[in-house]
Formats: C-alpha cells, structure tokens, sequence
C-alpha cells in the first residue's frame, strides 16, 4: 500500500537511532546521527506501492551491521530487519622468501586492506591446493584485515606457485605468482645426514627406556579420562532421549510460577484484567501516567516477577489468536526501542501464520500442531530460555545465550487488525497433573 502518508523510519540499533526519516511527506533531517549527515537518500520512486528503498554513499566500515525499516500509520505500524555487509578488496599478494626452513625454502605472501577477513590460498600450476606452513589474519588500526600465508618448497616439490587471496562475501579474487630457482635450494652434507641418523636412533632409544617406566602410569590415566567420556556420553544421550520422549516439557513444569502483569510497564493501548492475568489490545488509548517503565510506542507488557537465577516456568493461552509475541527481557530494556534479543530480549512469535524466533529474519519454527498453549522455560544458570507447545508437549525453540542481571517475563498480546486478533492473552496455571489447575 502507499507509503506517502506514513512515517518511515530507518534506524540502527535503537528506534532513535535514526539513519533517514520520512515524516508529514517529506524527508526529516533533525534527528538523523551525525555519521549520515549528507549520505542517504529515500528514493520515493514507488512509494505509491510502498517501497522506500534506503541509498547509503560514501560507504564505511562502520556502515557494517544490522538496519530497521520501520512504518507507522495512525496506531498500526510494522517493521522489518536486514543486515548490511560492507566489503573492501585489499592490495594485490606480495610473495617474498623468507630464508631456508626444515631442508626447503620459506615463502610468504602478504595482502593488506580486506574486509572482511579474506581467504588466502597456495596453489601450484596445476591449481591444486598446497598445504600452508602458517597463516595469520591480523586486524590494522582501520578496521581492514591483513593475511599472511607461508609454505616451504623443496627442491622435489613444485616449484611453479601462484598465491591467491579472495573476499568470500563478494567472491573477488587476487592472485600473484612466483617460480623458485633452484639454486636457491640448500645442498646438504652427506656426513651430515649420517650424524643426524645417529643421534634420531640416539633418541629413540632413550625414548624407548623411557617408555617403559612411565607406560603404566599412563595407562591408568588413560582408562580414567575414558570412564569420564563415556559418562558424559551417557548423560548427553539420556538427555536426547528424555526430550524425545516429550519429557522435557514435564520436567519443565516441575518449576513453575506464579507470574503476573506488571501495569506499570504496560501500553497506554493494553487493557489489563483485575487478577492482572488477562492482556488484550483495547479500543482507545488510556490516560496512564508516562513513566521510564512503560512500553512507548510498542504495545508490551512485562511480568511483575523479576528472576536473577534458577529455574521458572509458565504457561500462557494463545487460542484463537493471529499476533503473539512471548518471552523474556532484561529489566535495563529501554521501554521506548524495538524489543530484539540485541537490546535484551529473548522472545518467539506468531505473525502471517508462521512461528519465528530470534529475529524477523530467523527461519520460520515447523509446528506440526497449532499451539494452544505456549510454556516457557528460564534456566538462569545454563542460559536457556525454551519454548514449549503445551498442546502436544512438543519442544518448539531453545535460545542459548550467558545472563546478567534481572529477567522479566515480556508479553505482546499483539494490536488489532481488521477486527482481527481481539483475543487476551491468558497467563494459565500449570496442567494439575504437575500440581497446578486448568487454564479456565
């Protein structure tokens, strides 16, 4: 649909941090970030049918990383996600010997000023890959990439190399060669090699003599370190088969809470139920005090327990609705910017008819049964935040991340849409099986 009479805000990290603004049907520069002053341009081309493609000149390293495309009309708004890749082709391979090592000839080759970190890469005429000695990648002071890879060559080996250096994002390539006369080869002594045979069997023998003095003991901690493996092993595949056999969800719910919803963290839009178990999107826009707390303009709603360890579980009725968002957040989540597991959040939704979690441009979650209900798992400890179908006791999502700090059930119980989407959100105690009653 037309983008004429809408806002449309590109922004980075936060909902403020804006790249380009359209607003009131023209182009806003007041909030712009300094950095992309004078260096975007919304091409307005087919804002009839609503694209409002962003063009960015002048690219920089720090142009790298993640973009939001945010539209808002009235009350209703969407967004999208997309990661911006920058990339920068470095200097032409310089190949140079480095001196004589194990018999042969070092060689190395330097390329600088890559992004991102490239890809270097001997090869001999033929094009057949060689083995490299060493490789290093190293970052310079302006943010571009410096690789080096060296090979030693000996007189019997290829001598005809050519060293190539390619940017995997954009697939570019640069090559250099080189030949390696061989008069540049060491000549070896033959009493030489005859005195290094002797002392290698030198060696061996008083390895040998060794050996049989410390074998026993060796043995025994062998024996011990694969008694340990083995019950790892053992423990690893118990666990595979306690979720296969829909356990996993039981034992979730051996943790589970008492959540309730926090009104002072919730959407001027959000009507609450008195028990503060209900959250549904209401007709007009309540008169509520505008505190740091409360979700603005998202219509969110956070949980009144706050978690900073162990494990909690709860359960949340999602029947008969199109828009869902659950999960958990930090309690530092700035209530004014879209809530992301960047800025804190670890969520899973349902939009258009698919189950995402993560970001907008995660891979869809294949759900072979529509859930009812959603219960959701917190290990503090292990840095897990699972996701449940309570409805056939399927395991949908698990996020894995280290936490900090206080974590707070979040809850979008999803705005309306067309008439659309009016059902509560409904915070359910667990099945009575586990010690809990039915959702009613």
């Amino acid at each position: 649909m037309s983008a004429e009479n809408m806002e449309v805000r590109w922004f980075r990290f936060q909902y403020h941090s804006v790249v380009h603004l359209y607003q009131e049907g023209q182009d806003k520069y007041e909030e712009q970030m300094l950095e992309y002053h004078g260096r975007t341009e919304l091409l307005k081309d087919g804002i009839t049918n609503g694209s409002v493609s962003l063009r960015i000149y002048q690219i920089q390293l720090s142009d790298h990383g993640q973009y939001t495309c945010f539209f808002q009309y009235s009350i209703f708004y969407e967004e999208a996600i997309l990661e911006l890749m920058v990339s920068v082709s470095g200097s032409d391979p310089h190949i140079s010997v480095d001196g004589h090592q194990d018999g042969g000839i070092r060689v190395v080759c330097q390329s600088a000023g890559w992004h991102p970190e490239p890809e270097a890469q001997w090869k001999d005429h033929h094009g057949k890959l060689l083995s490299p000695a060493s490789e290093k990648i190293s970052k310079e002071t302006n943010g571009l990439f410096q690789t080096q890879i060296s090979i030693v060559i000996t007189e019997d080996s290829n001598r005809n190399l050519s060293c190539s250096v390619r940017n995997p994002l954009v697939n570019q390539e640069k090559i250099s060669t080189v030949f390696i006369a061989e008069l540049f080869f060491p000549r070896v002594n033959p009493w030489m090699v005859a005195l290094g045979v002797i002392l290698a069997l030198l060696a061996l023998l008083i390895a040998l003599a060794s050996y049989c003095f410390w074998r026993q003991h060796r043995m025994k901690e062998m024996l011990r370190s694969d008694l340990a493996r083995q019950k790892e092993e053992h423990r690893e595949e118990k666990g595979k088969l306690f979720t296969e056999l829909g356990l996993g969800l039981r034992r979730a719910q051996l943790y589970a809470v008492d959540v309730t919803l926090d009104p002072d963290t919730a959407n001027h839009w959000l009507v609450l139920s008195e028990d503060r178990k209900h959250a549904r999107y209401g007709d007009t826009r309540q008169d509520l005090p505008d505190n740091p707390e409360r979700f603005d303009p998202f219509p969110c709603v956070l949980g009144t327990e706050q978690f900073m360890g162990g494990r909690r579980y709860w359960e949340v009725e999602v029947e008969d609705k199109t828009r869902w968002t659950l999960g958990v957040c930090r309690e530092s989540l700035n209530r004014k910017v879209t809530p992301t597991p960047g800025n804190g959040c670890w969520v899973m939704w349902l939009r258009g008819g698919e189950y995402k979690a993560g970001t907008s441009t995660s891979p869809p979650i294949p759900v072979s049964v529509r859930p009812s209900r959603v219960g959701i798992f917190l290990d503090y400890e292990e840095g897990e935040v699972s996701f449940y179908n309570v409805t056939d006791g399927s395991h949908l999502f698990t996020f894995t991340d280290t936490f900090s700090g206080t974590l707070r059930p979040y809850f979008y119980p999803g705005h309306k849409a067309g008439g659309t989407n009016v059902a509560p959100l409904i915070i359910c105690p667990v099945p009575a099986q586990v010690g809990g009653n039915l959702c009613p």
